[in-house]
């Protein structure tokens, strides 16, 4: 029996760590199915990444996705990229929409930080709920109000969100030093995937790579 841990930095404005969740997901699922009487769990938590920490944070502070992405590359690179990303997350169950506000996710973070608190399942919750509000539903996650939604259907009470998310600025610390150790530690884009501490796969990546990295750790620890 192995217990695998992995530990996940990404940022919640990120498409590729969405594609990257769901692949992760995909490869526990197909390791179940290749050695199903193995008995080996998966320990998985997320760490914040912030691509644009300098952006003003805030309710009201968030723009137009559509405006920073075609100011950033360009209308008709932008147009094969959205292509691009859409097959992709066809294959997974990701229906990827491009409209609405992005902005400054120091405030998804907390919350994913504050869900954390609350289990491992209230974190996958928590997550899924960000992304899907961000990439399917073209919502802005840097409304407190969206916040609060996704912290409801976590599981999170909505007076314990009050309190640490819109009263107060609880895990705001955490979330800057986890992100700044990120940076520092050599990550330079999400997702990041870190198994047992030492093992590294960089991006998005199919599940059958995941697969082959834990047959590998299987067997060096010989468990």
């Amino acid at each position: 029996m192995t217990r695998f841990k992995i530990t996940v930095t990404s940022d919640t404005m990120c498409p590729w760590c969405y594609v990257g969740r769901r692949q992760l997901q995909a490869a526990q699922r197909l390791w179940e199915q290749k050695y199903p009487n193995s008995n080996d769990t998966f320990s998985v938590s997320y760490q914040p990444f912030q691509l644009k920490p300098e952006w003003p944070r805030g309710p009201g502070s968030s723009i137009s996705k559509e405006k920073v992405y075609n100011e950033k590359f360009g209308k008709e690179r932008v147009t094969m990229m959205h292509k691009h990303l859409s097959g992709v997350g066809e294959s997974l169950g990701i229906k990827f929409k491009y409209g609405g506000q992005t902005g400054n996710t120091r405030d998804s973070h907390r919350l994913v930080q504050l869900a954390k608190k609350h289990g491992e399942e209230a974190e996958g919750k928590a997550l899924d709920g960000l992304f899907a509000a961000y990439f399917e539903n073209n919502e802005d996650i840097t409304s407190y109000d969206i916040l609060k939604k996704v912290a409801v259907e976590a599981g999170i009470p909505e007076a314990e969100f009050q309190k640490s998310i819109v009263d107060s600025d609880e895990f705001g610390p955490e979330v800057d030093r986890l992100s700044e150790e990120a940076h520092y530690s050599g990550v330079s884009g999400v997702p990041d995937f870190v198994m047992q501490d030492r093992f590294r796969l960089s991006g998005a990546n199919d599940p059958s790579t995941f697969v082959s990295a834990w047959e590998k750790i299987k067997a060096a620890e010989g468990s």
